[in-house]
């Protein structure tokens, strides 16, 4: 019996072995920027430290290096918008957002998280309220995160962030909200 050409590509693929790498891809210029301790011991820490290194006042500088610290190699951020979805890298989502949220203020917090688990995978949805200003009143928008997590027994690693913006259209299920 003989298998089509791309099923033997799909079993000799799955046949593949995976091994996670020790830290993240080097950043530009080679150097490995090693995560902080704290920030990917657990998956509340490594959630926490996500938020955290994308928000700050306006006209402050980010830590590139703590975000890409966090992330597995070839790990992806994936917006959707009516238009469809995009596929980043860490490094595009750097050089793209970084700039914007550096000059605008940006404050991301997470309200509430639904979270599965096995093994070194989760999966959680991470409700979410974004701001310019710790001190605005109310945000300018909410959303989901859908965010794949990996633990390789010595620390967390953010592989996926899929995520999309509530609208008057589709707004946040209850389940998804604040207890």
């Amino acid at each position: 019996m003989r298998l089509p050409r791309f099923a033997l590509v799909a079993v000799a693929f799955v046949a593949l072995p995976v091994r996670a790498p020790a830290q993240p891809a080097p950043a530009p210029g080679g150097s490995i920027p090693a995560a902080r301790p704290n920030d990917v011991m657990s998956v509340d820490s490594i959630l926490a430290a996500l938020y955290a290194s994308i928000s700050t006042p306006a006209r402050t500088k980010l830590d590139p290096d703590r975000f890409r610290s966090l992330f597995a190699p070839d790990a992806r951020l994936i917006p959707t918008s009516p238009r469809g979805i995009r596929s980043l890298t860490v490094e595009q989502y750097i050089r793209g957002s970084f700039p914007v949220i550096e000059q605008n203020g940006f404050y991301e917090r997470e309200t509430a998280r639904t979270m599965q688990q096995f093994g070194g995978i989760v999966q959680a949805f991470s409700t979410y309220e974004s701001r310019h200003s710790a001190a605005d009143p109310a945000p300018f928008a909410r959303g989901i995160n859908s965010i794949q997590l990996y633990n390789d027994r010595q620390r967390w690693y953010v592989v996926t962030i899929f995520w999309q913006a509530e609208s008057a259209g589709n707004p946040i299920p209850a389940e998804y909200l604040p207890k």
